[in-house]
């Protein structure tokens, strides 16, 4: 028994004297890797929190930022609505000239919208074509633009003059393409070209992508244009 007993205690103080001995190597293996690395680790961790903090930084620089311009934004709409127009525009020129991205685009349009409110549509056309032509600017902006721009060409512009502006909306990737089939076919009834349009109005009818009441209204030209 007490044998026994002995021999349980020598394996208790041999095990930890093994723990023992394993603590410090592994202290000194940590040792003379901090020794060697140590430099690169603080470096590296530095960075990293360096780069968290930067990350954080932005977003939250780039958060209030959107907030600023959204809040310019619509005090331009406000002033606008209010008949304040020389005030609006003011404004929006302010956003076009402090910010780079979409609010600058936006900001654009609306100087847009904003003069044919005055019944300023050759100034305001102006504006268009200079959206139209800068590759810099949001593509779907540019492509809404386009649209605007050959809605006021309809009246009396050169039908290839409109018919080249809206060409590259008509492809099948376009999510406009159907409202420039519309328009294509607005232009065929201004031609007295009434085969054309109402097959344009047809293949608007017949197109998935297209909204309800699009449809609708293709449906009802059609209509009018097979009692001619």
């Amino acid at each position: 028994m007490i044998k026994k007993k002995t021999q349980e205690q020598h394996n208790d103080f041999e095990d930890a004297f093994i723990r023992e001995i394993d603590e410090e190597l592994k202290n000194e293996k940590i040792k003379k890797i901090w020794d060697k690395y140590g430099l690169f680790i603080i470096i590296f961790v530095v960075a990293a929190v360096f780069a968290a903090v930067s990350f954080e930084s932005f977003q939250a620089w780039k958060d209030r930022r959107n907030q600023e311009m959204s809040d310019t934004f619509a005090y331009a709409l406000n002033l606008q609505n209010q008949g304040r127009y020389a005030e609006a525009k003011e404004v929006l020129v302010s956003l076009q000239n402090s910010d780079r991205g979409i609010y600058s685009n936006i900001a654009k349009m609306q100087e847009a919208s904003l003069l044919v409110e005055q019944n300023q549509l050759q100034d305001a056309m102006k504006v268009l074509e200079s959206i139209t032509q800068n590759e810099d600017f949001n593509p779907q902006i540019r492509d809404i633009a386009t649209l605007k721009l050959a809605s006021f060409k309809l009246k009396d512009a050169p039908a290839e003059e409109i018919k080249t502006l809206l060409a590259p909306l008509t492809a099948d990737q376009n999510v406009w393409k159907n409202t420039a089939k519309e328009l294509l076919a607005m232009l065929a009834v201004r031609e007295k070209d009434f085969q054309g349009a109402k097959n344009l109005y047809q293949e608007i009818s017949e197109s998935p992508e297209a909204a309800d009441t699009l449809k609708a209204r293709a449906q009802d030209m059609i209509n009018v244009l097979s009692q001619k």
